[in-house]
């Protein structure tokens, strides 16, 4: 099954990292880019979790709202001249767990573990694992 949302994360911001080392997109570009990136997702979510139109609706908003977040924290930590690798991580796992509790909310039992399953756990743990490690460093400090 495909690698659904998440490793979409990855490769969004991998994306979004080389574009930004080549020539600067216009504005209109990058919004166009966005479009067709959240609508392959919302795609691809609507086809291997055959979802409800009502849910697709959801799934599209969901995303639309948390990657546009997602590019502003990152556009705004480029622009801050921001060279520490680890606060763009943590802003995208930020917007990655805010997608994955909002789509638990909005997709059934038998819909959750098929999303799960694409990947969106493997995911999770990940996220989960760098925030303890994180939380870990931050205690030490104290």
């Amino acid at each position: 099954m495909k690698k659904i949302l998440f490793s979409a994360i990855g490769l969004f911001i991998s994306v979004t990292a080389v574009l930004a080392q080549q020539q600067p997109m216009s504005p209109e570009e990058k919004a166009k880019k966005m479009d067709e990136f959240i609508q392959q997702q919302v795609n691809k979510l609507e086809t291997s979790l055959k979802l409800e139109d009502w849910q697709v609706f959801y799934a599209d908003s969901i995303l639309n709202h948390d990657y546009r977040a997602l590019q502003e924290e990152l556009d705004g930590l480029t622009e801050s001249k921001v060279s520490n690798s680890d606060l763009y991580t943590q802003a995208s796992d930020k917007w990655a767990e805010r997608i994955y509790n909002a789509m638990n909310k909005i997709l059934d039992e038998e819909q959750w573990s098929k999303y799960l399953k694409s990947g969106a756990a493997r995911e999770k743990k990940a996220r989960d694992k760098r925030k303890a490690k994180i939380e870990e460093a931050t205690n030490k400090v104290k």
